[in-house]
């Protein structure tokens, strides 16, 4: 039998061994002369600011050195060096370790990295360009993945031939879905459902406003801590965030706790709140306090506010203090709140004078459709609530996995334009709120007034609120204060139940000026800070009453208008 040719499109030995002399040959002619010639630049020719200034050539020669060796790794892997190991879960699949494949990934990471280091070397940018350059850079990195294309992802390839195409036809009935929907699907259809397996503690709407519903929860403890506590979320979200799966409810802990608890739960917004601004929002917690105070015959109630809700809890406190009226609030709890936005974190990048027009041209019936923010939220952390889902369940054609958090992250709010474009401008962009010239109802407010007791705390890997900057409230207010650091972030930093186990916390309880001092001396506790947070609220005051009367919801001056969690967090 005659030998059988050799494949062409295999390399020989020969051929390898050709293209591995060739390579290194190149890589010594370039480090040896090649730009130290182009350095040498004639008398009299000036250097030109990113093509031939010597930073640039530097940049050059590194990304064509990394280049060269990549190539040499994959046509003699035997003599090239070890390459790294693999630490972005995008490709942890031993599919990528195929050699074309490996390549491909390689190859992107290499490029991607030095767009990115030429970012850092961009000169002539005031600090919040060059924030924004890095940002827009990394997302546009996140989206040139060979994951995110059916060609160059080798699971893909393999789940099209190992399906005959289905997948793809599966996820391009998901594509078209989400589409029509004008948001990324995260979780699937029906999986979950108000009142069935999320915000399911049993409690009342007692209270109905064209800007919120006030919910009482019903006691399940014989006796009750006698100051009551009225929670307010972020009108960005629905607030059942705090009142997830049962087991993650914070809601219902507390509650466990012996603790009167109500919540404000706010109303998507609609034309009908096309003139609704800061000044309402703070009169509904004011509102809100005052009516829980009636109600339940006490003089003073704690507080919580959450992220925008807390920055609007603090003026709130400051606006009682400029009246003689501090005495009504025992207590404020802010959850990753800030109200110092010099450091505000990744959103600033959406802040500017054409985003803000735009902002202001996608609300001309007085409301912003609440996907715009999601999709903005999305794309802080692209990588994995946007490009993980077109690769799963795009090209993959996976089906959905259920997840509470999730579903609530998709359940999008409105916000009233006039008022959110005033947010946006006046707090993020301006800083007002500590410079001392924003009133509410006309007054001035002034937040170094605030001698209300506070805890405030902080997520460690916060992207919203950034740790940094929720720590700026503590050098603000005049009163005794006691701040926490939790582990994770915006919304698994808060939402942690004891019963998980999960994360830890950082107390000091020194005086400190920067977030820096107070991490350096600070001790770690594993687990929740939801225990602490109550020993401390316990600490004010643990008189207790019956939980009769009043503090059954519908039992007292406040009748019951229907079952939590009420109309308003259900309305589209």
């Amino acid at each position: 039998m005659a030998d059988t040719p050799p494949d062409a499109s295999t390399p020989t030995l020969p051929d390898l061994q050709h293209w591995t002399w060739v390579m290194g040959r190149a890589q010594q002619m370039m480090m040896e002369q090649g730009f130290a010639a182009m350095q040498a630049k004639p008398e009299g020719i000036p250097a030109i600011p990113g093509f031939t200034d010597p930073a640039t050539l530097e940049r050059a020669r590194d990304f064509w050195a990394e280049s060269l060796t990549l190539w040499q790794r994959f046509l003699d892997p035997v003599k090239a060096p070890e390459a790294a190991p693999v630490t972005d879960k995008r490709f942890k699949a031993p599919q990528w370790r195929e050699p074309v494949f490996d390549l491909i990934r390689q190859s992107y990471q290499l490029i991607g990295d030095h767009m990115l280091r030429g970012v850092e070397a961009v000169d002539g940018l005031d600090p919040k360009q060059k924030e924004q350059l890095r940002f827009a850079t990394k997302g546009f990195v996140d989206a040139m993945s060979p994951t995110n294309f059916a060609l160059t992802n080798p699971q893909v390839i393999e789940k099209t031939i190992e399906t005959r195409g289905e997948n793809l036809l599966k996820g391009l009935q998901n594509m078209m879905a989400d589409l029509a929907r004008g948001q990324v699907t995260h979780t699937p259809d029906g999986a979950f459902e108000l009142g069935r397996n999320l915000a399911m503690t049993p409690g009342k709407v007692v209270k109905r406003t064209s800007l919120y519903e006030l919910i009482q929860y019903s006691p399940t403890t014989d006796k009750v801590l006698a100051t009551p506590l009225v929670i307010f979320p972020p009108w960005i979200n629905r607030f059942y965030i705090l009142d997830l799966t049962p087991e993650k409810s914070f809601i219902r802990w507390a509650v466990e706790q012996g603790i009167t608890v109500f919540m404000v739960s706010w109303k998507s917004a609609d034309a009908s709140m096309k003139d609704v601004v800061w000044d309402d929002y703070v009169g509904a917690q004011v509102e809100a306090i005052d009516t829980v105070r009636a109600a339940l015959d006490v003089p003073a109630v704690h507080t919580i506010g959450y992220c925008v809700a807390g920055t609007t809890l603090a003026a709130t406190l400051a606006l009682l203090a400029a009246r003689g009226e501090a005495a009504k609030v025992a207590s404020a709890t802010f959850f990753t709140a800030q109200v110092d936005f010099a450091q505000a974190g990744e959103l600033q990048h959406f802040i500017d004078d054409e985003q803000l027009k735009m902002v202001a041209s996608l609300s001309p019936e007085g409301f912003l459709d609440g996907r715009y923010m999601a999709t903005t939220f999305n794309l802080l952390r692209g990588r994995d609530l946007i490009w993980n889902y077109v690769t799963q369940n795009y090209l993959l054609g996976q089906d959905y996995v259920p997840f509470d958090l999730l579903h609530w992250n998709g359940d999008t709010t409105n916000l009233p334009a006039k008022w959110h474009l005033s947010y946006l401008t006046d707090l993020y962009r301006d800083n007002l709120l500590v410079t001392g010239t924003m009133t509410v109802d006309g007054t001035p407010i002034d937040l170094t007034k605030v001698a209300t007791p506070s805890y405030v705390q902080a997520g460690r890997e916060d992207h919203i609120a950034p740790a940094e900057s929720v720590w700026k409230l503590t050098q603000l207010f005049a009163g005794p204060l006691k701040f926490v650091l939790a582990g994770s972030g915006h919304i698994a930093g808060v939402v942690n139940p004891p019963a998980a186990g999960k994360y830890q916390y950082w107390t000091n309880p020194g005086v400190h000026t920067t977030l820096a001092d107070f991490v350096a001396g600070a001790t770690e506790t594993k687990g929740s800070w939801w225990p602490d947070w109550v020993d401390w609220l316990r600490a004010l005051g643990a008189e207790t009453v019956a939980a009769d009367g009043a503090r059954l919801p519908g039992e007292g001056a406040l009748e019951a208008i229907g079952d939590a969690p009420g109309e308003y967090v259900k309305s589209r």
